[in-house]
């Protein structure tokens, strides 16, 4: 290639490649403009990313627990399943309260109250159990305490409720969340929990038991 040929391929490549960089400014500045605004701290996304870490974490620790009291690989599995996913899930919310500048926990407001339901009063579930579905601490010391067989089935039983409650609150994200990845994010974990609580029925039946 000619020196002079050379120079108009060097000046036609910077010419391309600066199109391109205008071109990718132009969209993400549409991004920009499209994104939709940060939710406030009493919006239906913050309340449920606060509460559903909450409950995630119960999640975490039950699956942490049924995992040293018993040896069968399906329940253990399971709980590694549940465990991984829910630590996941609840890293990514909690990660979103940040990045909006919003505090992790609300004081002075009581769970739920995103949903209109708020659990306060007579209402509100006893002995630790914040929300709906999750346990209390006497059915967590209960899981400590048991081993193999009795264990799995307990496990089973307190999942199966936690996941139906966890469902219950996830749906109404997806009819009031307006961040779109928060609600693609409820709507997967109905999906998840859904499928995970007819799994767990049938662990139950092959243990002798229901949910």
């Amino acid at each position: 290639m000619t020196p002079r040929r050379t120079r108009y391929a060097a000046v036609t490549a910077v010419a391309l490649s600066v199109l391109f960089a205008a071109g990718a400014v132009t969209v993400a500045s549409a991004d920009r403009d499209e994104a939709p605004p940060v939710p406030g701290t009493a919006s239906a996304d913050a309340g449920f990313a606060r509460d559903m870490s909450v409950h995630h974490q119960q999640a975490v620790e039950m699956s942490f627990i049924v995992r040293d009291r018993t040896r069968d690989e399906e329940v253990r599995r399971l709980a590694y399943d549940i465990a991984n996913t829910q630590a996941n899930q609840r890293g990514m919310m909690l990660g979103w309260l940040d990045m909006w500048g919003l505090p992790k926990v609300q004081s002075g407001t009581a769970p739920m109250t995103w949903m209109d339901m708020p659990v306060t009063g007579d209402s509100a579930p006893k002995d630790g159990a914040l929300m709906p579905g999750m346990a209390t601490n006497a059915q967590l010391d209960a899981l400590r305490k048991a081993s193999g067989k009795e264990a799995e089935v307990l496990y089973l039983k307190l999942m199966t409720a936690h996941h139906r409650g966890g469902v219950h609150m996830a749906q109404g994200c997806v009819e009031r969340c307006a961040v779109p990845l928060q609600r693609d994010l409820a709507q997967g974990m109905v999906d998840a929990q859904e499928s995970e609580i007819a799994l767990m029925a049938d662990m139950l039946r092959k243990r002798g038991a229901t949910a």
